[in-house]
């Protein structure tokens, strides 16, 4: 399961955080694997569940 980055920057810029928003444009790939990055999930306060892509039919 992948994550599209968008996603989490949409969620970040909903709560009123660009800076942190913007942050994630510039450093993450365009497909975050949630495993890898979970810590900083965790620290963002985002849930992967919630981020998840919907799977392909």
């Amino acid at each position: 399961m992948k994550i599209a980055r968008y996603r989490i920057v949409a969620a970040l810029r909903d709560r009123g955080q660009q800076t942190r928003a913007d942050w994630v444009e510039r450093e993450l790939p365009e497909r975050v694997d949630p495993d890898k990055h979970a810590g900083l999930l965790a620290t963002l306060r985002l849930d992967p569940a919630d981020l998840a892509d919907a799977p392909s039919p």
